[in-house]
C-alpha cells in the first residue's frame, strides 16, 4: 500500500493541470503506444474505442480531473467507482498496474519532454500508485462480491 500523499506531491501534480489539460489526449495517446507492446494486455481493451479515440480522451480527462481533484478526493468517488466496475468488467488485475504506470510515466516525459522533471515524474508517480492503491481496493470488493454471487 502507497504512503498518504504530501502537500509536496500534491502541489506538483496540481501545478501541473495545465499541462495536462493541454497535452493530455497526446499523453494518452502515447502511454497507450507504449502498454500495446504487451499484446495480451492490448486484447484487455475495445479497440473500436482506442481507433476512434474515445479511450484515450476519456483517460485525459480522468487524468485531468486527477490533478485537478487531488486535494480533494472526495469529488472523485463517483468516477472512481465507475472505473473500478469497468476493470472488474474487463478482467483488470492488480498485476496490470505495473504495466500502465511504466506506459504513462515515460509518456508524460515523451510528450511534456524538459518540462516533465524528474521531480514531476516522482510526484505523478507517487500519485499514480496511491490512486492504483485505490483502485485496487475497490476492485477486489467487487471481484469478491461477483464471487460470492
Amino acid at each position: 500500500m502507497s504512503e498518504p500523499l504530501n502537500e509536496t506531491t500534491i502541489a506538483l501534480v496540481k501545478a501541473t493541470a495545465p499541462a495536462i489539460q493541454q497535452h493530455g489526449l497526446a499523453i494518452t495517446q502515447r502511454m497507450y503506444e507504449r502498454l500495446f507492446v504487451n499484446e495480451d494486455v492490448k486484447a484487455m481493451f475495445d479497440q473500436a474505442a482506442q481507433q476512434s479515440g474515445e479511450q484515450p480522451k476519456r483517460l485525459a480527462a480522468a487524468i485531468l480531473a486527477y490533478a485537478q481533484n487531488i486535494d480533494k478526493l472526495e469529488a472523485l468517488t463517483a468516477p472512481v467507482m465507475r472505473m473500478a466496475a469497468r476493470h472488474v468488467e474487463t478482467g483488470v488485475k492488480p498485476e496490470h498496474y505495473p504495466l500502465v504506470a511504466e506506459a504513462l510515466l515515460p509518456a508524460i516525459r515523451d510528450v511534456l519532454k524538459d518540462a516533465a522533471t524528474d521531480e514531476i515524474l516522482a510526484a505523478w508517480g507517487k500519485a499514480y500508485w496511491f490512486l492504483a492503491d485505490i483502485l485496487i481496493g475497490k476492485e477486489a470488493g467487487l471481484y469478491a462480491e461477483i464471487e460470492a454471487r
